[in-house]
Order: C-alpha cells, then structure tokens, then sequence
C-alpha cells in the first residue's frame, strides 16, 4: 500500500479524532456532503420525473408521433388523410413503433339544462389502443368501437363531466355545426370519465366513433383524419422521426406530441435549467465546506506534518495524504445522502405524499424517476470534483517550514 493513502487511513480512523477539534470538523463535512447528495439525488429524479410524466401524457393520450394532412394545418376539424406516398405498413414495421391507430376529429358543442362545454370531437376506430388509456379513466370505460354501424358511447373528461353534472350511463346532446349546413345533433351515452391532468386536453376533447366524424364531414368509410402512432419509449421521439417522416407523402405532415402543445414545451424546458442550477449551487456549498476542512484539519495537524518533513516525506505526499483524508471523511456522508435521498424519492414514487395543483404543474403528484445512471453519477461528480477542488489549498502544506511546525502548539 502506498504511504499516502497509507497514513491517511491511519489518522482517519485514529481513536484521537473523537476527543478533538477533528470530531465536530469531520460531523460538519460529512454533513455537507450528505445534504449536498439529497438535494441533488431530489432535484434530479423529480426534474427528470417531472419531464418524463408530462410527455408521457401528452404522447399516451394523442400518440408519440401524430400524422395529418396538410389541409387541416392547425384546425381541430381534421381533413381527409392522402394516401399518396403513405405507407402504414413500413411504419409499422419500425423497431421502435408499439402500435398505430386511426382517427378523425370535429368540434362541437355539448349541452344540457345545466349548462354548456365546447368540445373537441375525437372519433377514433376498431383499432384504439384503450389499454393505453386505461391509464386515465377514473370511472367507466372507452367506447367499444367496431366500425360497424354507429356507437354512441363517449367516454368525457371529468372537467367536462363536473361542468355539466354528468355521470357514467347518462345521456348527452351534442352539436355539431357545418359551413352552409345546418346544425347537425347527436345523442352519447358516458360509458367513462377520464382525466390527464394536462389542462388543454382535459377542457376539450371527447372520445367516440369515429363513424360519427366521418358522417358529419362526409368521409368515405375507409378514410380517416389522421394517425396516431406510439412509440415504445417516449425518448425515441427525435430519432424516429426523421424516419416516419420518409413514409407518410408530401400532402401530409408529422407532428410530435411535445409539439402539439407549445406552452406546456417550454414549460417543460425550464426543468433543465433548474436542475442545472441547483446542482451547481450545491456542489459549490459541498466544495467549500470541504476546502474549509481540510485546511482546517491541515492546522490541527501542522506537527504531524513538520515530523513527516523531517522524516523525509516529500510535500506531493503529505498533500496526497490529507486529500485521501479528506475524502476519506466524505465517504460515509455519500452513502448517508444516498440512503436518505433515495428513501425519500422511493416513499413519494410508492405512496405520493407530495400533491401539486394540476392546473399549474401539469400532474396531481410529485413524479420521481430513479435512473441508475444519475444516481451514481451525482455520487461520484461530487466525490471526484472535490478531490480535484482540494488540489489548490492543499498547497498550504509546501509553505510550513519543518522546524516551526514541531515547534508549533
């Protein structure tokens, strides 16, 4: 073993540190890098967890990558989808794609003696993904879709249904409106009440047949307004992209759901920044308190130091030393930080403690993400950036002369 890490194991775990100064130095410095640890471990699995719940609601209810044509641009009522140059099924065949479904969409209007809910009409067919969304719904189900004739179940956000006092198995008129037509009325039944907890889709959007749609905007029954397509991981959005864009046709355009919606985007893009800065304040705290230290632990131990100069140490290993030392100190504090942290992000993981206002945040709970990866990283950030911070002040060392330091009391 080599003599710095040597003696440094030696000093640290020397019965003298409990009966001196070196006791409530090393408790200070350990809890510094405890307390540095579990604000970093929070900020980062909430951040990330934060970022990756709101995706995954916005991708889960309207697909990862939507397909529409070019004439329906931003309006809700979609246009007929252009089969020129559309290929589904290569789509489908994509590693990365779990599954496709087919839709169509019109706004409308719901009403009853209570009161009234603008709507976004989304008729989807025999291929919806309802165990996708089982996710959402709090009461009832998704109407059973065939394709076959017209279902006039409807499954209705809870904002809508509390606006309207409606409740599962009661019945509902719905308006629809045409340029130059008159008003065209449907009756639904509420087979289910759902909620994302994303305000933009929660107001508005009511999911049905898509016969319906295709009805009211005199679509042929094999045409459709758009794809939804799901991807198997909600981070594969940038990469696949490119690639479904290759096989959709010139008259239609793909869209990601993190673009769907632009203010919940840049929302979610404060998230970096924040994370950014609380790590980077709390590790200037964890360097500083740890620099403090050591040099602190350099003064106590100025005799030890005058005597290894004399015995023939070279200053490279007595400053190798006390960095050991020091970050010798740290390591029961990481593993406090960690055990801690990681306690308090699994209890609100498992049972939710922490509640948020939906219509701020986007989700009723803290969301946490627990990545391995992250994990370790901020362990082992925070322990090689301080060994690399203790260079400089360990310096002081070259500057004390043996003699006045075996001299000094």
């Amino acid at each position: 073993m080599k003599f710095p890490l040597y003696f440094s194991r030696k000093i640290a775990f020397s019965k003298d540190n409990k009966n001196n100064l070196s006791r409530v130095i090393i408790f200070i410095g350990r809890l510094s890098v405890a307390l540095g640890i579990i604000v970093s471990l929070i900020t980062v699995s909430t951040g990330f967890g934060s970022k990756k719940a709101i995706k995954e609601r916005l991708a889960d209810f309207s697909g990862h990558i939507t397909v529409k044509s070019t004439r329906s641009n931003s309006s809700y009522n979609t246009s007929v989808l252009d089969n020129q140059g559309l290929n589904i099924q290569k789509i489908k065949e994509l590693p990365d794609v779990a599954s496709i479904q087919k839709y169509a969409m019109i706004t409308g209007i719901m009403r009853n003696e209570h009161n009234f809910a603008g709507i976004i009409f989304k008729g989807v067919g025999k291929d919806f993904d309802s165990l996708r969304f089982k996710k959402f719904l709090i009461s009832g189900t998704t109407p059973k879709v065939t394709e076959v004739g017209y279902n006039h179940g409807v499954t209705i956000s809870q904002k809508i249904a509390n606006d309207l006092h409606l409740q599962v198995k009661d019945s509902i008129v719905t308006v629809f409106s045409k340029a130059d037509q008159k008003p065209i009325y449907r009756k639904f039944e509420v087979v289910g009440i759902y909620r994302t907890d994303i305000k933009m889709i929660d107001d508005q959007f009511v999911i049905g047949g898509i016969n319906h749609v295709r009805k009211i905007q005199d679509m042929k029954p094999d045409e459709v307004g758009g794809i939804d397509i799901f991807l198997k991981n909600v981070n594969d959005i940038d990469r696949d992209f490119p690639e479904i864009e290759k096989q959709i046709g010139y008259k239609n355009y793909a869209e990601k759901a993190t673009e769907k919606f632009p203010q919940i985007t840049d929302w979610i893009s404060i998230f970096d920044t924040n994370i950014a800065l609380i790590i980077i304040i709390m590790l200037i705290v964890v360097i500083i308190n740890i620099i403090m230290v050591l040099l602190i632990l350099i003064i106590e131990r100025t005799n030890s130091i005058g005597l290894l100069k004399t015995l023939g140490a070279s200053n490279s290993q007595i400053r190798a030393t006390f960095i050991n030392y020091t970050l010798i100190i740290m390591i029961p504090g990481l593993l406090y930080g960690n055990v801690i942290g990681l306690g308090l992000i699994l209890l609100q993981k498992f049972f939710g403690i922490i509640k948020l206002n939906p219509e701020n945040y986007y989700v009723s709970t803290v969301p946490v993400d627990l990545d391995p990866v992250a994990i370790i990283s901020i362990s082992a950030g925070i322990l090689i950036i301080s060994a690399l911070a203790l260079i400089i002040p360990s310096y002081l060392i070259s500057k004390i002369s043996p003699v006045k330091a075996i001299k000094y009391n």
